[in-house]
Parts: C-alpha cells; sequence; structure tokens
C-alpha cells in the first residue's frame, strides 16, 4: 500500500469527527475570539495599531490553543444558552435582590427567627452543565447554599425555613431547565 494512503487512514476518524462538529464549531470559535477581544480591548486602555494587533494576534493564538485542546465545545463555551440566559438574568438578580434584603433583615432584627436545615430537590435539567447552573444560581442566591450535588439531586442549606420553601418550589429549576433549553 502507497505511503500516502496510509496516512490517509490514520487521519480518517479526524475526517469524520470534524464532518461531525463544523457546523457549530466556526461560530464558537468566532464567539470566543471576539469575547476574548473585547475583554482584551476592555483591560488594555491602550488603542495604538501596535496593541491592537498584538491584541488581535494574543487571542488568535489562545483560540488556537484552545481549539486544539478541543476546549470550544458546548459546555466550554455555551453560546447555545445565550437566548435563554437574557430573560433568566433579570428574574435571578431580582431574586438575589430580594433574598439580600431578607437575610440583612434578619442580621438587623435578631428576633426574626432563623431555621437553619438542609433539603433535598431533584435538579430536573438534562445536562451536567445545567444541574452545574442551577446549583450555582442556589448558592449565589444569599441564604441557600448548593452544599452537594450528585446524578441530579442537590443538598441545599437554607438559613431559614422560606428559603428552603422556595428551592422546593421549584421556580428556579424551571427558570434554569428554560434557560437550557434543548441542549
Amino acid at each position: 500500500m502507497h505511503p500516502n494512503l496510509q496516512l490517509l487512514k490514520l487521519f480518517r476518524p479526524l475526517q469524520v469527527e470534524l464532518r461531525l462538529t463544523l457546523p457549530n464549531a466556526p461560530r464558537r470559535t468566532l464567539s470566543l475570539f471576539v469575547l476574548m477581544f473585547l475583554s482584551w480591548l476592555l483591560l488594555s486602555g491602550i488603542y495604538t495599531g501596535l496593541l491592537l494587533g498584538l491584541g488581535v494576534l494574543s487571542c488568535l493564538v489562545v483560540v488556537a490553543v484552545c481549539r486544539r485542546m478541543k476546549i470550544v465545545d458546548p459546555e466550554g463555551h455555551p453560546i447555545q444558552l445565550i437566548p435563554g440566559l437574557l430573560p433568566y438574568m433579570p428574574w435571578f438578580l431580582w431574586e438575589i435582590i430580594k433574598a439580600n434584603i431578607d437575610v440583612v433583615r434578619r442580621i438587623v432584627h435578631p428576633r426574626l427567627p432563623l431555621s437553619p436545615r438542609v433539603i433535598r430537590v431533584e435538579a430536573s435539567q438534562k445536562t451536567h452543565l445545567g444541574q452545574v447552573i442551577y446549583a450555582n444560581s442556589i448558592t449565589l442566591t444569599p441564604g441557600t447554599v448548593a452544599v452537594e450535588t450528585d446524578e441530579g439531586i442537590i443538598d441545599v442549606h437554607a438559613l431559614t425555613r422560606e428559603a428552603a420553601e422556595d428551592v422546593r418550589s421549584g421556580v428556579m429549576d424551571g427558570r434554569v431547565t428554560d434557560m437550557e433549553g434543548e441542549s
């Protein structure tokens, strides 16, 4: 057999992999580059031609390394979540504000009851990334902390009975599942 044909057979799995991943790969790569370059622009503060060129070059090198390491994927760079994130973020920020006010009230008025407890809730998300987002959303809300996650079950420490009931109500779980979409 000709040596070039042997070499071609070695790369056949790579060709199949590229064909399966190519439609989203350029979009993810481009969005990663844009995100990195915008971050670089914000942090740099100096916009001369040389530095802009070096910024583009450094972002291209980092994106190439990320592609080579195969971390430009749906979990490492989840651009598919952006449409669902837009309605989720305002609601989530409002939940954080409400929980902050509740925790501050309980600190300032010591007579308000604290009833710490650990509860177990199911996560309805279809992917590990969705479950991580849900657990982090619980933790970012003052008064609750996701203590452990295991196979779609999250143990949550809640500062009060009301905070535990809020988590148990499933509203946040449903919102994160909606944000996750058809991932």
